[in-house]
């Protein structure tokens, strides 16, 4: 069966029929080769990571002490632990230190050991604080919360304050940012493309390390003598991940 021709055609032989599906080939041929090129340039992109450093001077010692009792019971060891423990307290909080908070308590068997048999021969209590105080005083302040009754300085580092570091943590971020933006720049220049716009931005760090603690003696080591005590610098790093389309 034919189809008959339209009157009036000006297609070959009068039938169009037989040219529709060759044209709709073509245009379906030439349209998807161009709409996958479109998308490959439009999600073509560089991922670059860049780092900030900033170095800021310590102004605060982050101190740990404690007071240790060994008795022969352990209701005696506690009253005595708390009782020196409750001086101390009241002696650091007289010097106005900061973000005083308890870190540890504890009661503790003492064991002996003869002929493989272990027995109990007394019991040991610890009470440790934590605090904050500006550097220049912790000399000091150590010798005298030793005689205050202090038997432990369980550790020392040193940080910058609260206002400093959020400060160095905005620096090292725009730092960080900079030097993403950079290495893309040198990329596209080695390859002689064209950066076009920041597809997306990650944050991946920006914050300061935890202090090392330094300095474990026992307190009465250090009571008759004054305690130098010498603060350093802290870094505060951020690294920013830039994607950019070219």
């Amino acid at each position: 069966m034919t189809r008959a021709a339209l009157p009036g055609s000006q297609f070959p032989n009068g039938n169009l029929w037989e040219i529709l599906p060759l044209a709709m080939v073509l245009c379906v041929t030439l349209t998807l080769p161009a709409l996958a090129q479109e998308k490959e340039k439009l999600w073509r992109t560089l991922s670059v990571s860049g780092r900030g450093v900033e170095t800021i001077p310590t102004t605060l010692a982050q101190v740990s002490l404690g007071v240790e009792i060994q008795g022969k019971t352990a209701q005696e060891v506690q009253q005595e632990t708390a009782r020196r423990s409750s001086a101390v307290v009241a002696f650091l909080k007289s010097q106005n230190v900061e973000k005083l908070q308890t870190t540890g308590i504890q009661l503790n068997p003492v064991y002996s050991y003869t002929n493989n048999v272990q027995r109990i021969t007394g019991y040991a209590a610890n009470n440790t604080v934590s605090f904050r105080i500006p550097t220049e005083k912790a000399g000091t302040l150590l010798d005298n919360a030793v005689k205050a009754g202090a038997t432990q300085i369980n550790g020392i580092s040193f940080v910058a304050n609260d206002e400093a570091i959020a400060a160095a943590q905005k620096q090292a971020l725009k730092e960080a940012t900079q030097d993403a933006q950079q290495q893309a720049d040198a990329v596209f220049s080695a390859l002689g493309f064209k950066a076009k716009e920041v597809v997306s931005i990650q944050v991946n760090n920006a914050s300061a390390p935890a202090p090392p603690m330094f300095l474990r003696a026992e307190a009465a080591k250090l009571a008759n003598s004054s305690t130098p005590v010498v603060a350093g610098e802290q870094q505060v790093e951020a690294s920013v991940t830039l994607q950019i389309s070219y």
